[in-house]
Order: structure tokens, then C-alpha cells, then sequence
């Protein structure tokens, strides 16, 4: 198995933390008849030597000893070795590593047949990826089929026939053989991955009513899978876990693969997803649960009928089913609205899930609770306030009441009174202040000023541990239109950190451009970005009272990040009413960086008329079925609202053209 290994200079190869010397025991461990040591082993193997599917000299040095470890039938859990092996010349991309695997494509041919259902598995998708003859390959497949009798080998062989189609797409054989393993007799579960398979590679097989199937099956096969194990028969803490969230992995996989297979056909997406929410099996109501999220959060669609379904799940009996529902909701903002009574019931019967206690640290609020709040639904506000009663307030819990805007008015008092309880020279004072003012904010609560000024008092030299918190300050009061009893304070932040927000806020209460014009226009030359950015947003607002800046405007609209870009550009249009300089810019942006598309749209909307040249991008997005946040991964748990606020900024720019 080893033969050579000592005469390949390891020290000098490299892998993900450094010099390769440790590769050769770990090569060793592989085989050894230690399980820990085998499991060390793999993990040195997967951490290192193809540490996040990357491929280094010492990876390819490996692939040889790999394939002799793999052949050998002494050598236990070679299916972890021939998965290794496929991850390596399939999943890393790398040209080097492809071939290398290829070249000893044959050994998986022989491992079709070997007596670890674990190596069969891994050898089929093997097979299907590293052997050139495509003839040979179906063949191969074909005839493993119906002499496999572990179901979880069926499923891999049937996975590695699409895996074949996708390859050789011309292949009507294998696509028949899809096909059949589709339909009956065949297990419910072994039909559901062909239909995914055939969703994959070939969807003009897939049949008519594909929902109604799929349903079925999924139904058939869950009537099928063995229960958890009950406390009586499993008390250990593996099986406690598996209780409080039972999985079904190879079910979830399953009908991930027939959704990712769907793509943009959300209309089928969404009754497959009420067909699976519906289902009398909890832990197939759970896997659901998670697709449905994956669905709200990458598409644009219809969603009110599957958000009422997951909404269902919150009186489930099963905790984790319904932990799993108030997580999924939480994100949805807006479009939890169907499913608000359900959580306004949690809520109202579960006082004990309105804040999440942590072992450290301040609670948080509740996920029905901050669900239901996000939805904007002024039924939170009773919950809210008992809250704010209490002795502790969960962090966060202003920036969740700025959702409700001005629903939340009867709350103003106590976040004032919270406000006006903050001491001063607290280290923590800005991460208590902060949320408190973005729900003053909201709300409008002009009875706040008081206590916003408090915040102030002294700057800046006093300002000590609030420093961090000024900027808020600063724009609490500009929003609720008390700028000017804060204008000493304001005047004395003008060469802090500060300046731009504390400049902007001084153009409110006097509108004298040429006290603040100046502090703008050196923080859009030379601030931070944050500071930069915030400083072209102020010259927007002045319009063309900041005529001056239009040179830095036009400097910064060429140069530097797409979101200091975008904000330059917009205020270019503020100030000069030029929409020739503006447009390109505009169009780049929207192109280069998505996430600059909501500012871009807000631009456009204000443009009017002359935003009629990029009139494209903007019925583009209208139609478009994928979320924009969805393109680099998202924008976190705002990526749904940010997507849903950018859709109605491009109906307003339409409504401005015609």
C-alpha cells in the first residue's frame, strides 16, 4: 500500500497549514485498525491536504496511495477514502487532480462489486465521473442495479446515472433507465432521486404531475422509515439530541435535489413545498420547514400560501419543529404577514418565549416574538411593552420595535425612560442607546429630544464612552427636527469623527451652506468611508445649495468602492440636475455590485423623467425570479426586506417614466 511513500520528499510539498511531512502518517492512519486514529487521520486529510476542496503538490502526491488504500479490502471505512478521492478529481475543479483521479478510473470499476456497501456507494458516482467509455459506464450501471440490495447504494447508483446524464446528455439510454427507475415497482424513495435525477439532466422525461408524485412518494417512503427511538430504548445523549430534532438527511436530500432541479419554476416549488408542509410525518413537515426558507430567501414568487403553512408549524407538539418555523419566519419581515395569527397565538400563550436567555450574556428577544414584530403587527405592542417594564431590557429590542414605525407610539414612553436611564459613562452606553433611538426614530417622538440631548451633553470633549453612539444621536435629532437646540453641540463635533452627520443635521436647523459645505466637502475628500459615504448623502440633501462640491462629487462618482460610487452619483443628480454624468455610473454599479441596486433605484425614482436610459435595468429586475440579494450570498437576515424594498424602488421609477 505504501510502497514509495518514504522516497517522495514530503517536507517540501506543501498543504492548507504549511510543510507536508505530516502527510505520510496520516496516509498510514488511514489504515490503521485504530478508529480514532482513523478518524485523525481523515480529518488531517480533509483539513489540510484538501482543506475546503483546494488542491496542493502534496494533495496530488497522495492520489496514488489513496487508490492503493481503496483497493485493499483490509483496510476498514475505505468509502470515506474513495469519497476523498472523488472530492479531489471532481469537486476541487482543478485540471491536475481531474486527471490524476482519472487515470486510475479503473480501480472504481472494481469496487462496484465490493462487500462494503460504503465502498459501493462512493464507487458508483466515481464511476459515472472518472470513466471515459460512456458505453461501458451505463452498462456497468445498469447491471448493479438490480443485484444491489442496500437502498442506500440503489440511491447512489440511481444518482450516479444523472450525474452520467448531466455528462453525456445525448445518452437517450441512460435517460430511459432514469425513467424507469421512476416508476413503479421501484422503493418510493429510489423513485423520488430519479425524479430528481431526470429534474437535473433530462426535465422534458419528467412527467405531467410531477407534484402530485413526489407528494405521494415522499408520503409512501416516510410510511416506510423507521422511527426514532424512543427515551426506553435510547437515553444516551446522542439519542436525547435526535429527539429534540429528529433528521431525515437522505429525505431532505432527496427533495433538495428535486427543488435545486426546479430552479425558477417556483410556482411548482411552492406546491411541492404545501404538499411536504402538509405532510402527516412531523420530520418531513421540519425538512420542509428549511427548504421553504431556502426558496423565500433566493426567489421572488407568491409566497403567502407556503408562509401560512410554515406559520402551521408553530402549534406543533415538536419543539424543534416549531423552533425551526419561528427561525425560518423571522427572516420573512413583511411577508410573515400570513402567518401572523399563528404567531401572535405563541405569542400570547408563551410568555416564557418572549426573550431567549443565553448562559452569557444579555437576553435577546424571543423569535415568535421578534417574528411577529418584524411583520409589523401592532399585536406585539402589549408584549413589547410588559417587556420594557421589566428589569432588564434584551438587547436589540429597540431595533426591533422600528419596525412597527408609528404603531409603536405607545411605547415611546418607556424608551424614553430607558433612554434617560443610560449612564453616561458607561462603556456600554452606545449598545444600550443605539437600538433605543433607532425606535424613537421610528416613531417619531419629538418628546424624546430631551433625553437625545443628554447624549450630547458636553461634546465633545465629554462625550467619553458615548462617542460611539454620537452619530446616532445626531441623526435621531436631525430625523425628529430638533437640530437646532442641539446647534452648540453640533457646532463642536464639526472636526471629530462625526462631522459629516453632525454638519448635516446643522443644514437642517439653519440651512447655512456655508458653515457646513466646507466640513462636507473635506470629509467626502478625506473621511472614512462610512464618512465619506454619509458626507454625499448630506450633500444630497442640500441640493443645489452645495453647488460648491461638485467637483469633489464628480472625483469621488469616478473613483474608489461601488457604494461610495453610487451615493456620489445620486447626490451629483441632487446638487447639479445633470443626468449625463450620473447614468453611466448608475449602470456600472447596478452591474458590478448588486447590493448598490436599492440606492440606485431610490436615484432613478428621484430622477424621474431623465432616468429613462436605464429603463432596462429596471423592467429587467421587475421580471427577474431570482432575488437579487441571492447573487453574492446574500446581505444576512436582511436579505429578503432589502430585495423586497429594492422591487417596489423599481415600481417607482416606472410609475416616474410613464
Amino acid at each position: 500500500m505504501f510502497s514509495g511513500i518514504d522516497e517522495v520528499d514530503w517536507a517540501s510539498l506543501r498543504h492548507a497549514c504549511g510543510s507536508a511531512r505530516d502527510v505520510p502518517g496520516w496516509l498510514r492512519g488511514l489504515a490503521s485498525a485504530d478508529a480514532a486514529e482513523r478518524q485523525t487521520a481523515l480529518d488531517g486529510m480533509f483539513g489540510t491536504v484538501h482543506h475546503e476542496g483546494n488542491v496542493y503538490d502534496s494533495t496530488l502526491a497522495c492520489v496514488p496511495f489513496l487508490f492503493s488504500l481503496a483497493a485493499r479490502e483490509a483496510v476498514p471505512e475505505r468509502g470515506c477514502i474513495v469519497e476523498l478521492l472523488v472530492s479531489i478529481g471532481a469537486e476541487s475543479g482543478d485540471a491536475r487532480a481531474r486527471d490524476a483521479v482519472r487515470a486510475d478510473g479503473e480501480v472504481f470499476v472494481s469496487l462496484l462489486g465490493d462487500p462494503d456497501p460504503g465502498v459501493r456507494r462512493a464507487a458508483a458516482g466515481a464511476v459515472a465521473r472518472f470513466v471515459d467509455d460512456p458505453a461501458r459506464v451505463i452498462g456497468l450501471l445498469r447491471r448493479r442495479i438490480p443485484v444491489e440490495r442496500d437502498g442506500r447504494v440503489l440511491l447512489a447508483l440511481t444518482e450516479a446515472v444523472g450525474a452520467f446524464v448531466r455528462r453525456y446528455p445525448a445518452r437517450a439510454a441512460a435517460v430511459d433507465l432514469l425513467a424507469a427507475l421512476s416508476a413503479p415497482p421501484h422503493d418510493p424513495g429510489l423513485r423520488l432521486a430519479a425524479l430528481g435525477q431526470l429534474a437535473l439532466g433530462a426535465p422534458g422525461r419528467l412527467p405531467a404531475d410531477l407534484v402530485p408524485t413526489a407528494v405521494r412518494l415522499l408520503r409512501e417512503r416516510s410510511a416506510r422509515r423507521p422511527r426514532v427511538p424512543d427515551r426506553s430504548a435510547n437515553d444516551t445523549l446522542v439519542g436525547r439530541l435526535r429527539r429534540l430534532r429528529p433528521s431525515d438527511e437522505e429525505g431532505a436530500r432527496l427533495l433538495r435535489t428535486l427543488h435545486t432541479a426546479l430552479g425558477d419554476r417556483t410556482g411548482e416549488r411552492t406546491a411541492l413545498l404545501a404538499g411536504q408542509l402538509a405532510s402527516p410525518d412531523p420530520v418531513d413537515r421540519g425538512n420542509a420547514v428549511w427548504m421553504a426558507a431556502a426558496l423565500f430567501r433566493g426567489w421572488r414568487a407568491r409566497f403567502a400560501g407556503p408562509v401560512a403553512l410554515v406559520g402551521a408549524q408553530l402549534g406543533a407538539e415538536e419543539e424543534w419543529l416549531r423552533d425551526a418555523a419561528v427561525s425560518v419566519l423571522s427572516e420573512l419581515f413583511g411577508l410573515a404577514a400570513p402567518a401572523a395569527d399563528d404567531l401572535h397565538a405563541l405569542v400570547a400563550s408563551r410568555p416564557d418565549l418572549w426573550t431567549h436567555r443565553w448562559e452569557r450574556g444579555t437576553p435577546t428577544v424571543g423569535g415568535a416574538l421578534k417574528a411577529l414584530t418584524r411583520s409589523g403587527d401592532p399585536r406585539a405592542v402589549p408584549v413589547l411593552a410588559q417587556i420594557l417594564a421589566g428589569p432588564v431590557v434584551p438587547g436589540g429590542l429597540g431595533d426591533e420595535i422600528a419596525h412597527l414605525g408609528p404603531a409603536a407610539a405607545p411605547l415611546a414612553p418607556a424608551l424614553r425612560h430607558r433612554l434617560g436611564r443610560i449612564r453616561l459613562d458607561s462603556p456600554a452606553a452606545d449598545t444600550l442607546a443605539t437600538p433605543l433611538l433607532a425606535a424613537l426614530r421610528a416613531i417619531g417622538d419629538t418628546d424624546a429630544v430631551p433625553e437625545v440631548l443628554r447624549l450630547l451633553s458636553g461634546a465633545p470633549d465629554g462625550l467619553g464612552a458615548r462617542d460611539r453612539v454620537a452619530g446616532q444621536a445626531v441623526g435621531t435629532l436631525d430625523a425628529l427636527g430638533a437640530a437646532a437646540r442641539a446647534a452648540p453641540a453640533l457646532r463642536a463635533l464639526l472636526h471629530t469623527r462625526h462631522a459629516a452627520a453632525a454638519a448635516g443635521a446643522l443644514w437642517s436647523a439653519d440651512g447655512d451652506a456655508q458653515a457646513v459645505l466646507p466640513v462636507l466637502v473635506r470629509e467626502l475628500r478625506q473621511g472614512e468611508p462610512g464618512g465619506r459615504r454619509l458626507a454625499a448623502r448630506q450633500l444630497a440633501r442640500m441640493g443645489p445649495a452645495a453647488r460648491a462640491a461638485l467637483p469633489e462629487l464628480r472625483r469621488a462618482a469616478a473613483s474608489g468602492q461601488a457604494g461610495l460610487r453610487t451615493v456620489a452619483a445620486s447626490a451629483l443628480w441632487h446638487v447639479g440636475r445633470d443626468p449625463d454624468p450620473v447614468l453611466p455610473v448608475l449602470r456600472a454599479a447596478w452591474s458590478e455590485s448588486p447590493g448598490t441596486r436599492g440606492p440606485v433605484a431610490r436615484c432613478l425614482a428621484a430622477m424621474g423623467p431623465a432616468a429613462e436610459p436605464l429603463r432596462d435595468l429596471v423592467t429587467a429586475e421587475l421580471v427577474a425570479p431570482r432575488r437579487h440579494t441571492a447573487r453574492a450570498g446574500g446581505h444576512g437576515g436582511r436579505a429578503i426586506p432589502e430585495d423586497e424594498a429594492l422591487l417596489s424602488a423599481c415600481e417607482e421609477v416606472l410609475a416616474g417614466l410613464s
